[in-house]
């Protein structure tokens, strides 16, 4: 099956083409015949696997590397309104498409899977992804991590289903029309979007009233958010809502998640039978995340059996609790989480994993308006580590806010009882690190920024 081409999206240029979410969706246009450019900050693996697929890929910002036959400017909202490529598009009267917009463009005609909430976007998606692909299905995708290798968050398949991370964040997942959606959780997070848990709750019902007549809303039991969701949704016309969890009330149950290492065994009770399945993936957050899948996958008329032997083939994303190497005796693993529940998901997780091993993190804080409202939870969940060090906070997308450091975090971890240093200069971490390991310790580094490019300096120092 080949979807056609959208007009628009004939010569697509992306503003920011290199990030998780763009540079996905410009692969799939890419795979479906596009003429795709774009430009990002700086030169990068994925932009180099987006050139392999014939993109042309532009590195810094200006007005002149958009073309002026470009059918359309794809934006994230991270990209801030005086961008010179931005400017020139309205010079030029280029149309300016949101990036969900331009992904709602890439799934229509087939049956989308959306995977949004909070917590486990990424890897439910992933498990799906993979497991389906495991099935000889061959399903689009979108996600947004890497499963293997810099370029594979997204591929264009043959066949008619097409697994989408729906991100909540700025409620562009509202532009989807899923013929199966999962709910994870709905916690309070991306305050500079949401100001309280009823707009959360009010973003979600949007994006639930999107799902197609006859659709199917998968969503966890036992979590607060998600119940929440639920049941304002019951009483939608045409809805099939299906719950998972631990509790004996969920449409599936999860009978029992076995720690073997650093994978789970997972059995569940689903329409009156019993199915044990294994997640290549420590902890019971992940465990958690596979039944969604399944749950989800079932849904779409995919036998429960084959799909949680496929669901097996699933060895984990980049950046989700991945481990980088080992040197010295020391494991490193790098985890992509900075919200509090994350946290303290990978850190016991880990944890399980570990047994009497020392569990150091490095951990950098993301965005000052997530550590202004979660500073004390984050540093909570680092009293689950060994010992940990804190970087300065990675702003992204925004601006200082006065009196908002990582002093915060640092200050909570102690009252807590952590042990926890601050560490400004990111460029000393290795040398900080490798002077507090020992062999048989597991360094993690955490965080959604640009920590994560501390996990080979600290092999490097550990080796040396």
């Amino acid at each position: 099956m080949k979807p056609g081409l959208p007009t628009a999206m004939e010569r697509p240029h992306f503003i920011g083409i290199g990030g998780a979410g763009m540079s996905g969706i410009a692969k799939i246009l890419a795979q479906r015949g596009a003429q795709v450019a774009g430009s990002d900050s700086r030169d990068s693996e994925t932009a180099q696997a987006l050139r392999a697929h014939g993109a042309t890929v532009h590195i810094g910002h200006a007005a002149g590397h958009l073309a002026t036959d470009a059918t359309c400017v794809v934006v994230s909202s991270a990209i801030r309104a005086d961008n010179p490529e931005l400017a020139r598009a309205a010079e030029l009267g280029i149309p300016v498409v949101h990036r969900s917009d331009a992904l709602a463009s890439v799934m229509d005609g087939l049956r989308p899977i959306a995977v949004a909430g909070t917590h486990g976007k990424t890897t439910t998606t992933s498990m799906l992804a993979v497991a389906l692909s495991a099935l000889g299905l061959d399903p689009s995708y979108a996600i947004g991590g890497d499963l293997d290798a810099p370029g594979s968050n997204a591929h264009h398949g043959e066949g008619d289903v097409f697994v989408a991370e729906a991100d909540e964040s700025d409620r562009s997942f509202h532009k989807y029309t899923p013929q199966v959606a999962i709910i994870l959780n709905a916690e309070l997070d991306h305050h500079a979007n949401y100001a309280s848990m009823d707009e959360i709750y009010e973003s979600f019902e949007t994006f639930v009233g999107k799902i197609v007549p006859g659709g199917t809303l998968v969503v966890a039991h036992g979590q607060e958010g998600a119940a929440e969701i639920a049941g304002r949704v019951s009483g939608n016309p045409g809805l099939t809502v299906k719950t998972y969890g631990e509790d004996e009330t969920a449409d599936v149950r999860i009978l029992k998640v076995t720690p073997r290492g650093l994978t789970s065994e997972v059995a569940v009770v689903m329409d009156g039978r019993e199915i044990v399945f294994t997640v290549s993936v420590p902890g019971r957050h992940y465990a958690h995340n596979a039944v969604a899948a399944l749950t989800a996958g079932v849904a779409l008329g995919i036998p429960a059996e084959d799909l949680a032997a496929a669901l097996g083939k699933y060895t984990g994303v980049k950046r989700r609790l991945q481990l980088k190497g080992e040197a010295a005796g020391v494991q490193v693993i790098d985890s992509y989480a900075h919200h509090p529940t994350e946290m303290t998901a990978d850190l016991e997780a880990i944890r399980g994993a570990a047994g009497d091993s020392r569990i150091l993190v490095v951990f950098q804080p993301h965005l000052f308006s997530r550590t202004q409202e979660l500073g004390k939870e984050m540093g909570q969940a680092l009293a689950l580590a060994d010992a940990s060090v804190v970087l300065d906070i990675y702003p992204a997308r925004e601006d200082p806010i006065p009196g908002v450091t990582s002093e915060l975090i640092i200050s909570a971890a102690r009252t807590a009882g952590a042990d926890v240093a601050a560490e400004h200069d990111k460029a000393a971490v290795a040398d900080v690190i490798a002077g507090m390991a020992k062999p048989g310790d597991l360094v993690l580094t955490m965080g959604a920024g640009d920590v994560t490019d501390l996990g080979p300096q600290i092999l490097a120092r550990l080796s040396n």
